[in-house]
């Protein structure tokens, strides 16, 4: 009977089947470590803003705190950005002419508002509710870092799904009391965790329910 196949080709077949299989794992974890990426979160990146604000010269050097211009952080949705007349209260009279508050001063002339470029987006599909987590204890370095430090604003975090359940099944390490909340230099206890828990309690916050998919994705 003739041989239909070389001796190779048992061979070849392997070899070829193994070479799809590498093949294949490689585009896998090329995608998975893409999606992980600091250019796939932009965690790091800073947004051009139409006056360079620093958050270490307000926030660190002067102790300005984030509810001075994120107004409305304890009571929204939205953290809020400051408008034109918060900025002036203080550059009303400090650095009046210096040319990097033109925009701001120009803003006040036309009574037009400044267009912060946001620096942390999340997907349209997400639903996040600044007001809840602020009232929980959750405290502002969790997602955006200490920005008492950045003289230009960065993301701080990758703010994925991973670390938003993460966060939800076990929320007591991430908890501070809410007169804390917006510090900056606040040092926790040696034993952070039953802080937390004693705040869960506090504060009334139940883990059943946290991780469905109605609670971030309506």
């Amino acid at each position: 009977m003739a041989q239909i196949f070389s001796r190779s080709a048992d061979t070849w077949l392997r070899l070829t089947l193994a070479g799809v299989f590498l093949a294949l794992s490689g585009s896998l974890m090329v995608v998975l470590m893409f999606d992980r990426s600091d250019y796939r979160t932009q965690r790091g990146w800073v947004v051009d803003q139409p006056v360079p604000f620093s958050h270490a010269h307000h926030a660190g050097d002067l102790g300005i705190d984030c509810r001075y211009c994120h107004a409305s952080v304890e009571t929204s949705s939205e953290a809020g950005l400051p408008p034109t007349h918060t900025c002036m209260s203080c550059h009303s009279q400090l650095f009046t002419d210096a040319d990097v508050l033109a925009p701001l001063r120009r803003s006040l002339a036309n009574n037009t508002p400044l267009h912060w470029q946001r620096v942390v987006k999340l997907p349209d599909y997400v639903y996040f509710h600044h007001a809840v987590h602020v009232q929980a204890g959750v405290a502002c370095v969790s997602c955006h870092g200490r920005v008492d430090r950045m003289p230009l604003i960065a993301k701080a975090e990758p703010l994925n799904m991973g670390q938003c359940l993460d966060c939800h099944r076990d929320p007591a390490p991430n908890l501070r009391p809410r007169d804390q909340v917006t510090s900056m230099s606040w040092t926790p206890p040696a034993d952070r965790r039953q802080l937390g828990e004693q705040l869960m309690q506090a504060y009334h916050i139940d883990t059943r329910g946290l991780t469905d998919c109605a609670v971030c994705h309506r």
